[in-house]
């Protein structure tokens, strides 16, 4: 074949980079370019690429936000001004969180805007580029292609720039375009992924200067936030934990990127035998679970975790976003001015900024030679995590305490465990993970209803890399509706994800920082156990747990445990009930919207 067209070119290369599923919804703008996803997987194989069908563009954009946190890149197509706009909520999420997306828009054709026609999606004032504009602050890079010569360049720029930058690239595609042909050699070289070398002599100076605080360091910590996992550097920060045995802690947003030792999803938490073989697997060896210490959020850590970081003489700060839910409203206290941190385009140690060091390279030459330096460290024990509830009679109502510890020993190594803004990204810091587990958690932009959609991303992501790998979603009742429709797509595509919906009678999170009675946080209530039969599913459950004893039946079933259809559990808690942390950060958020 001498010839591709231009649209096959672009998920062709896609198809390169694993990426098999594209989201969004047509519009008559991109049809002739969504044909072309048929063809790339006539050629490749049934199954082998796939439109999704979204309910809406905002879902899509949470939908490929959730597959590229599993799979590193995502793709979403949109039409011209109604379909972009309505997307660039999620798109703004994922450049806030640093998830690798390629925004495709399908745009009217050369000719359509070069007479300035009053076409239906325009603004009625002939400017066509009014939309890229509202892009261009939200995205990495854009491109609004003319020419197709230089086109399959613009499309292989873009594709780096989102997958190696992780944040969203826009492309504007005309319609006219997508069918020219462009030569089929040029996929045959592959993009180049490869991150720009550091600086030698930077570099060099940087390794040098955190070897000797290694050297001095009595109390060191690694601290390891979001931007470790978004840019690809988990076995960097791993085989640093383990050469070094420092304590390794987490922040909310970095839930995930250390592995936690946390049981197998088989053994029960109030099992006596279960403490001792936790403690024994944690002990053992020098892997970086058993360097795991906790989560850090400030004043609202545990008090051993918290002491635990503020004491420390040395922290090696990994990726960090320091938003005020991740940080407890900005509460960090740290007691050394010996502070390292590794950036995806810059590392600062103590007061000096060395622009263009990355952390990835930094990292691997750091591990090189850091434990040598580290030699005389005196391992010291990491902060105890409590695995266990205080025991309660079976017909004692649910809470959020208990639960977020029991879900604990639920768990199994290789789940993707996604989380809603409120009271579930709060609790589940309250939890632990077994190794290799994904967490995500849109804890920066927070914007309610993403995890419906990231959830069915994450859900087609595992579908391709592993279907036993189970999808778990814990939703608030508030946040579902907004984005309830993408539970349609899931059951199209035969995804099994876990849908826990948390029953607290509206927007707790809101109640608790500001007005708790107030009917602006009331919502309608659903009968959520009819939402899978209502969207068609066959194969599903629907299920209402209200006591310990309900949970517990439920949580020891083997066959609940195994990923075989997709399930619906709704979860009835107390209408204030919140996890102590929110509680805490409430009050805090309250007290800054109040101030002058």
């Amino acid at each position: 074949m001498a010839e591709v067209s231009l649209g096959k070119y672009l998920f062709e290369r896609l198809y390169q980079l694993q990426v098999q599923t594209i989201f969004g919804v047509p519009g008559d703008f991109n049809l002739s370019l969504l044909d072309k996803i048929y063809e790339v997987e006539e050629d490749h194989g049934k199954g082998s690429f796939r439109w999704a069908g979204n309910a809406n563009e905002l879902n899509a954009s949470y939908a490929a936000d959730g597959y590229s946190r599993v799979k590193r890149l995502g793709c979403l197509v949109t039409t011209f001004g109604v379909g972009e706009l309505s997307a660039l909520n999620g798109i703004a999420g994922s450049y806030a969180e640093h998830v690798g997306l390629l925004h495709v828009v399908g745009v009217p054709s050369i000719s359509s805007q070069a007479k300035q026609l009053l076409l239906h999606h325009t603004l009625g004032n002939g400017d066509f580029t009014v939309f890229h504009r509202m892009s261009n602050n939200i995205s990495q890079t854009t491109a609004f292609i003319s020419d197709i010569n230089s086109a399959p360049a613009e499309i292989d720029r873009c594709i780096r720039e989102a997958y190696v930058k992780q944040r969203p690239v826009y492309v504007g595609l005309p319609a006219n375009l997508v069918d020219l042909n462009v030569p089929a050699s040029l996929l045959e070289k592959p993009i180049d992924l490869s991150l720009e070398k550091n600086d030698p002599e930077a570099q060099d100076e940087v390794i040098d200067s955190v070897l000797e605080l290694v050297r001095k360091a009595v109390n060191p910590i690694i601290l390891v936030d979001a931007c470790a996992s978004r840019h690809d550097c988990k076995s960097e920060v791993t085989e640093l934990i383990e050469k070094t045995q420092f304590p390794a802690f987490v922040t909310p947003m970095g839930k995930g990127t250390v592995d936690e030792g946390g049981v197998d999803g088989e053994m029960l938490a109030d099992d006596p035998q279960l403490i001792a073989k936790v403690a024994a697997k944690l002990s053992a060896g020098k892997n970086a679970a058993s360097r795991f210490a906790g989560v850090y959020v400030g004043t609202l850590s545990k008090p051993e975790v918290k002491q635990a970081v503020e004491s420390a003489d040395l922290i090696l700060s990994v990726g960090a976003l320091l938003s005020d839910f991740n940080t407890g409203s900005f509460s960090y206290s740290y007691r050394t001015k010996n502070i390292v941190e590794f950036h995806s385009d810059y590392t600062k140690i103590r007061q000096a900024t060395f622009p263009g060091v990355q952390m990835k390279e930094a990292l691997q030459e750091l591990n090189k030679r850091v434990a040598h330096a580290a030699a005389n460290y005196e391992v010291r024990p990491v902060p105890k995590i409590k695995l266990v509830n205080t025991p309660a009679t079976r017909d004692v109502k649910l809470t959020q305490e208990w639960l977020w510890t029991r879900v604990s020993s639920w768990f199994r190594e290789g789940d993707t465990i996604i989380t809603e803004t409120g009271t579930s990204s709060f609790g589940i810091v309250q939890s632990r993970f077994p190794n290799n587990t994904i967490g995500i958690s849109q804890v920066l932009w927070g914007s309610i209803g993403y995890s419906v959609g990231a959830t069915l991303g994450a859900a087609m992501a595992n579908q391709e890399i592993n279907p036993n790998r189970r999808t778990i979603l814990f939703v608030g009742d508030g946040s579902l509706q907004l984005t309830v429709q993408e539970i349609s797509t899931m059951i199209r595509w035969n995804t099994t994800p876990y849908l826990f919906v948390l029953n607290n009678d509206g927007y707790t999170i809101e109640r608790l920082i500001h007005g708790v009675n107030a009917t602006y946080n009331d919502i309608q209530p659903w009968q959520n156990l009819a939402i899978l039969p209502t969207f068609s599913a066959k194969n599903y459950d629907a299920v209402r747990i209200s006591n310990i004893g309900e949970a517990e039946d439920l949580l020891r079933d083997k066959n609940f445990g195994k990923n075989s259809k997709i399930r619906l559990i709704e979860v009835m808690l107390p209408r204030l009930d919140a996890p102590s942390n929110l509680a805490k950060q409430a009050a805090i958020t309250a007290a800054t919207n109040a101030q002058g």
